[in-house]
């Protein structure tokens, strides 16, 4: 059966009662006003350029760090939409002073876009091998699960560009600079679609929503995951497209890691991802470490 969640289910912890953190950063380090540059960067197999901004004003972006953590869909899913609230009413009283960036991985789920057709499932939905969540994001049908790393970027676009396309343009950057710099694995854009790839197979997907220029949802990429949950679907509509992952662009299809291998990959990934995602989006990270999570 399809679900939606119901905004009852969940209520977004406070960092008083329901989760502990752990700041990298000092408390009182405020976010100050993007300001112009001319210096500018470029991104990969694209004409889009974004400016680079001194460090000392660069916007505020508390990174909520879950990486290693399996939280469930709905769970992740109300957490974005209650943030997207409370920045929104922020905005309203002119108080909006930072963005906010969670990491995560999801249990096994398939999750459906605006668009989603039921004939890219290749199951019944009433008797699906997972839970299946229909949901506001853009996009086709698409898998999560373990080894999957996942950012929800919770973004004012309004102090960066207020250009949904734009914004596209910058979460595939994020992971073609991470799996270049870490990696040295040269991914790029394909023509008319949405994501990252390496050659014909992707390993990114990307799938997002705005409200008010607020963003949710955001970008998954396979690191370790298991495929073959994949194969049950016709991953983001795209019939004659495959995908893949990190581990198996690495270590081949038919090749068994240990856990210390998959945990290490996942831990350079993350750090990579997360170091990207800061300098493609010219904030300056304040990374939160959850370690109790109310779920």
């Amino acid at each position: 059966m399809i679900s939606t969640v119901s905004s009852s289910l969940f209520t977004l912890p406070s960092t008083s009662t329901n989760i502990n953190i752990k700041s990298n950063h000092p408390p009182n380090s405020l976010s100050f006003p993007r300001a112009a540059c001319s210096e500018t960067l470029s991104f990969h197999d694209s004409t889009t350029t974004i400016p680079v901004v001194n460090e000392a004003i660069k916007r505020r972006c508390e990174c909520l760090d879950l990486y290693k953590e399996l939280v469930p869909y709905k769970v992740a899913w109300e957490w974005q939409k209650s943030l997207v609230q409370r920045r929104c009413s922020l905005i309203e009283k002119e108080e909006d002073s930072s963005d906010t960036v969670i990491v995560l991985q999801h249990p096994s789920v398939y999750t459906l876009g605006t668009g989603s057709l039921k004939e890219h499932m290749n199951f019944d939905v009433n008797n699906a091998p997972f839970e299946v969540y229909r949901t506001e994001r853009g996009g086709e049908v698409t898998y999560h699960g373990p080894g999957q790393i996942v950012i929800y970027p919770i973004l004012n676009l309004r102090h960066h560009k207020t250009d949904l396309h734009w914004y596209l343009r910058c979460l595939e950057e994020v992971v073609i600079r991470a799996l270049s710099s870490t990696f040295s694995i040269s991914a790029s854009r394909v023509k008319g679609f949405t994501g990252v790839w390496i050659g014909n197979e992707k390993i990114a997907a990307i799938g997002i929503r705005a409200s008010r220029w607020v963003t949710y949802h955001g970008l998954a990429i396979n690191v370790t995951s298991d495929l073959t949950p994949f194969k049950h679907i016709v991953p983001c509509g795209i019939k004659d497209k495959e995908v893949t992952s990190l581990k198996q662009l690495l270590f081949g299809t038919k090749t068994d890691t240990s856990e210390v291998i998959d945990s290490m990959l996942i831990d350079m990934a993350h750090e990579s991802l997360i170091r990207e995602f800061a300098e493609v989006f010219q904030v300056s990270l304040d990374i939160k470490s959850v370690t109790d999570f109310n779920l």
